[in-house]
């Protein structure tokens, strides 16, 4: 088989719940999608919004107090919501990775601290953890243990068993933050190929570099897990997807769509081009790393939005011309998008309203969903 760029385009679209909402349950939502990130709390709020029929803010809050939702570091050493039962495998298949990224960090290499003191730290923190504390408790429990409690905390908070906990406010997670030891463990190499099974089902068609994008595990780590699998999986024109697996025509109709900051359909791939165009890729990945959140055009980023500075609509950033019939349905999804925010955060992203400041390129913008 050969996969066309557009028809690529239209199998993420499907599996992320973006040709048609869904009518699942937040948890299985979240299960379904794999991860959301949520880097900024609003972020997996807005992702679900995107992809769930009707989505009342409530249920996700419930979903995150319940612990059928959870967040925590996880894939590219980045916060990500995910379910529930599903974490100890994606923690599991992640902790080299997120240890790796703090003990072969120079700012630990240059401490005086020691991985075996590191280690230790972990049973005494998981003990501690076992109902919710701040970091600041946190970092007062490990003063008495080691000479450098700051730096200790900086490194176990990004690779120990936590989840955060919700502490309030409009999208359930504020500062100070606060953490919990997470229940449940996993074997690495079998979370590894779960984990790989699992994004295919919610990325597929992939590369194993898409893979490694999405997750940044190693080459070797990825090859295995996919040879483990076997016949569970197929290949074809350098792709990789799930034995089975059915692809939408690549002339179905993709509704137009206002994604979120860092939403995970934009980082999934080594080739960001299967949705955003390569000239748009640098307006819209800021060089810090900001992903802004943007317009869904027939299935590709075509600009990026904001909420108006009244907080009274959608300040919508075309980077080309649109027709009106597209302008409409923008509109539409404004409306919604608007009502949604209304009663939580109106002015959502408000810190990152500098990237517009500095200049935006657009062929048009337009004030919609008033």
């Amino acid at each position: 088989m050969t996969f066309t760029a557009r028809r690529l385009n239209r199998a993420s679209l499907d599996r992320q719940s973006l040709l048609r909402r869904s009518s699942l349950p937040v948890a299985d939502a979240v299960a379904a999608l794999l991860a959301l990130q949520a880097q900024e709390p609003a972020s997996p709020y807005l992702a679900l919004w995107n992809r769930v029929a009707g989505l009342d803010a409530a249920d996700v809050d419930r979903a995150f107090a319940d612990g059928t939702v959870v967040r925590s570091s996880l894939m590219r050493v980045t916060l990500h919501a995910v379910h529930g039962g599903d974490w100890a495998g994606l923690h599991a298949a992640m902790t080299p990775l997120l240890r790796a990224s703090r003990l072969a960090d120079y700012r630990w290499l240059e401490s005086d601290l020691t991985d075996a003191q590191a280690l230790a730290a972990l049973d005494h923190l998981a003990e501690f953890a076992k109902e919710p504390r701040s970091g600041t408790e946190i970092q007062a429990m490990l003063e008495g243990r080691v000479d450098d409690p700051s730096r200790m905390w900086w490194a176990l908070r990004t690779f120990a068993p936590l989840h955060y906990r919700p502490t309030g406010g409009p999208w359930s997670f504020r500062h100070p933050a606060s953490f919990v030891t997470a229940p449940g463990r996993a074997s690495h190499d079998d979370s590894v190929r779960v984990l790989v099974r699992r994004y295919l089902a919610a990325f597929g068609p992939a590369s194993t570099s898409d893979i490694m994008t999405f997750t940044r595990l190693n080459s070797a780590r990825v090859k295995a897990a996919v040879a483990a699998l076997g016949d569970e999986l197929t290949a074809a024109d350098g792709l990789l997807d799930l034995a089975g697996a059915t692809l939408p025509p690549e002339d179905t109709p993709a509704p137009p769509r206002l994604l979120p900051m860092w939403d995970n359909v934009l980082l999934a791939y080594a080739d960001r081009t299967r949705l955003i165009p390569a000239d748009y890729r640098a307006l819209v990945v800021r060089r810090n790393g900001d992903v802004l959140p943007t317009l869904l055009v027939d299935g590709y980023v075509a600009g990026v939005w904001r909420p108006a500075e009244d907080g009274t609509g959608i300040e919508a950033t075309a980077f080309h011309p649109l027709d009106e019939a597209t302008w409409t349905g923008l509109a539409t999804e404004a409306r919604a998008l608007s009502a949604f925010l209304a009663d939580r955060d109106p002015t959502v992203y408000g810190r990152y309203r500098h990237w517009w400041t500095k200049g935006i390129p657009s062929a048009e913008v337009r004030t919609i969903g008033t």
